[in-house]
């Protein structure tokens, strides 16, 4: 039998919740910055890491952005996608659907053609690559208004059919899902699906607006909603999917040791849990630590991690024939291992 690192690692998953800017490693942003001549506060790679330090969101958000200076012409924004594959593909996935936030670079001054091109091709050349498929979620910064995201839902029309759909990100207190109610009904109303971010350092309450206002496919944190019995039996009737980040909660200080993850928990009350990274060059891992970090320090089982993986395509926005074939994969896999 494999030990728990490799059965991990070669365990087929999907990734629902990674933000393709968070993936900008600390040696990714120098080499950019020097290629296109944008000036960072940093000296060295190890400045960078050393910066790579929060004590909640907020923080993170603040260098996130500051990063995302580096990023100015397609191939960066290929480079970017093409090494988040490689990495995930080297983790055993098969599939993610990423995020991406237009306008952390338009109100820069970029295109929006620039970044969505150059993701689509590293999407593109990732599948030929590593066989790795991939879907591109469109999401909204909360801090700023609403028309600005009604803005970035127009000028995204021309690639609706390569969006598979929008969400809601950025810093969440003070910015409820009903802030945007709007410009999700305006996407639903194009055909795309709905996700947002609630219930990481938001209350319950945001939420059930996701839930009722948004009207969500899918919740990406949701671990606040166990604050909430009865909220968590909805959550759990209606099958919806959370995709859970431990180790960004553990960066963030949503949970102060790993040990308290709610991760066990979610599985054991019957909730539709995955396991993702987030932003996994600032948080110190991406899925495969993730799966693993999170297993040794709440004791997942081996039919926990099944389980997991298996919620990460059935909660996945993939089609049904090419759900079931992961699905069979997996139990294949955990059969041999």
């Amino acid at each position: 039998m494999a030990d728990l690192a490799t059965f991990i690692r070669g365990l087929p998953k999907a990734e629902l919740h990674l933000h393709i800017e968070g993936s900008l490693e600390p040696e990714q942003m120098f080499a950019f910055s020097r290629r296109n001549k944008v000036a960072i506060p940093f000296g060295s790679v190890e400045e960078i890491r050393g910066a790579y330090a929060f004590s909640n969101l907020q923080d993170f958000l603040d260098i996130y952005y500051q990063g995302a200076n580096v990023l100015q012409t397609e191939e960066d924004f290929r480079d970017l996608a093409l090494a988040y594959f490689e990495r995930l593909h080297a983790d055993g996935g098969r599939h993610a659907e990423i995020f991406f936030d237009p306008e952390t670079h338009t109100d820069r001054g970029l295109p929006f053609s620039i970044a969505i091109e150059g993701l689509l091709a590293g999407m593109k050349e990732a599948e030929a690559r590593y066989g790795v498929t991939s879907k591109l979620i469109m999401c909204f910064l909360r801090h700023l208004d609403e028309a600005s995201s009604l803005k970035t839902l127009k000028a995204a029309e021309p690639w609706l059919d390569r969006i598979a759909g929008v969400g809601l990100d950025s810093s969440e207190k003070g910015h409820p899902p009903s802030k945007f109610a709007r410009v999700f009904q305006a996407a639903r109303e194009r055909g795309l699906k709905i996700c947002a971010h609630a219930g990481e350092e938001g209350p319950p309450a945001y939420v059930h607006e996701a839930l009722d206002i948004l009207r969500v496919d899918r919740i990406d944190h949701g671990n606040r909603a166990l604050e909430d019995a009865a909220l968590t039996e909805r959550l759990v009737k209606q099958g919806m999917t959370l995709t859970v980040c431990p180790l960004s909660n553990l960066k963030l200080c949503v949970v102060m040791d790993l040990k308290d993850h709610p991760m066990k928990r979610m599985l054991e009350l019957g909730l539709k849990a995955t396991c993702n990274s987030d932003d996994p060059a600032y948080f110190g891992g991406y899925v495969a630590d993730n799966y693993l970090r999170t297993a040794e320090a709440v004791g997942l089982t081996r039919d926990e991690l099944v389980v997991l993986a298996k919620n990460s395509f059935t909660g996945s926005f993939l089609d049904a024939p090419s759900i079931a074939r992961h699905v069979a994969a997996i139990d294949a896999y955990a059969a041999a291992n």
